[in-house]
């Protein structure tokens, strides 16, 4: 028995997968940049106006507004998520965000077979997943499968809290299991979790019968009046609105030239409103009817299966610049991607914030000696428009 545990110690862990860890630390000259379209922005090596560290935050960077932006890599060893779990995982800084910023942050998987001078909209993928902002109404992650051809949606949004949303850099990861459950983490907190079956409009094991219908005599009124409820005598006779009888008839009130006076009506105190029965629970209610169940020939547990993934990309439309894409990790276990995070965007997150207090602290002084430096010389213009018209 010894022996046995003393081997099995021995045995090495399952070893996982990494398919592409990218820093951007080399450059952006790996990443394919899209012609597709013609509004197409420019992408750059930057960290932006501020950063942790001016080096090792540079990132892919969309140095324009208004702009599409399509870039892509591919992967030396192609993915699939056939038996094998995956793990995408990036950070984004958004560093114009605003009120008003608008943009998307996704990552598509694609297959090995993506022309990726061509990468636009059309272009067919797997998976996509980032967030997606617009304002403070559009605040979510997407997470979006290709079924037959179908892009499916999440049936919820995975919502983004208000102090989720700011010009900071954040981490977004996915992890899809072998089984088809996920978990979708922001800033390693879990945001979502669950089954794909559940989550997205996958076809389902069973369907509604086309040809069963709800009986004639089908009890679905959970509430019926009560019988023994019965309006009160009078009830009707109380009107809502009286005479006024404080109203006196003006002094100066002349009939034939007034007409006969009137006293003004005010609200009843002693009127009830509308009789309205009172309901009580319906002894014979059978429920909500639903037609019966039968399996759906459409059904299938081969979903989100994907072979032959060897490329990654971002395609975006942005209305605000300055957003930086970084850190990011494709593999198939979440301790590595994990672990990558805290060597890479765990390091930035503090240090940027402190970078940021001192660039707005600068901007500040900035601003402030041009508006002073634009007030002395709209002063020393009025000075020379004073001196000359006293020459005069």
């Amino acid at each position: 028995m010894l022996r046995t545990l003393s081997f099995l110690c021995c045995l090495p862990a399952a070893l996982s997968s990494v398919y592409l860890q990218e820093t951007f630390d080399a450059g952006i000259d790996g990443w394919v940049m899209s012609g597709a379209k013609s509004e197409q922005g420019v992408w750059t090596h930057s960290a932006g106006e501020w950063y942790g560290d001016a080096e090792k935050d540079k990132g892919l960077y969309t140095s324009e507004a208004m702009r599409f932006y399509a870039t892509g890599k591919k992967l030396d060893t192609p993915v699939t998520t056939i038996s094998q779990d995956l793990v995408i995982q990036f950070s984004v800084k958004h560093e114009k965000r605003e009120s008003s910023f608008c943009g998307g942050g996704y990552l598509k998987l694609m297959g090995s077979d993506v022309d990726l001078a061509n990468f636009d909209g059309e272009t067919p993928y797997s998976i996509m997943f980032g967030p997606d902002l617009c304002g403070y109404d559009v605040s979510r992650i997407h997470l979006i499968f290709n079924h037959n051809g179908e892009t499916l949606l999440k049936r919820d949004d995975i919502k983004l809290g208000h102090d989720d949303k700011n010009e900071f850099t954040h981490l977004y990861t996915l992890v899809l299991k072998a089984d088809k459950t996920y978990t979708v983490y922001f800033d390693q907190v879990a945001k979502s979790s669950g089954t794909l079956q559940d989550g997205w409009g996958f076809p389902p094991k069973a369907i509604d019968d086309p040809s069963d219908t709800q009986p004639e005599d089908w009890v679905d009124e959970a509430r019926i009046p009560d019988a023994n409820d019965v309006k009160p005598d009078g009830w009707d006779d109380v009107p809502e609105q009286i005479p006024d009888p404080e109203a006196v008839k003006p002094e100066d009130w002349d009939a034939e030239d007034d007409g006969e006076w009137a006293p003004p009506m005010i609200a009843n105190e002693e009127y009830r409103g509308e009789w309205v029965q009172a309901m009580i629970a319906n002894p014979a209610y059978q429920g909500e009817w639903k037609p019966r169940q039968i399996p759906n020939d459409s059904y299938t547990e081969d979903i989100a299966n994907y072979a032959d993934q060897g490329a990654v990309g971002f395609e975006l439309w942005i209305v605000n610049e300055g957003s930086v894409f970084d850190n990011l990790f494709v593999g198939d276990s979440y301790e590595e991607a994990k672990a990558f995070a805290d060597e890479t965007w765990a390091v930035t997150k503090d240090a940027e914030k402190l970078s940021k207090t001192k660039f707005d602290e600068e901007a500040k002084v900035e601003a402030e000696a041009e508006a002073e430096a634009e007030a002395e010389a709209e002063e020393a213009t009025l000075d020379e428009e004073t001196e000359s018209h006293d020459e005069l």
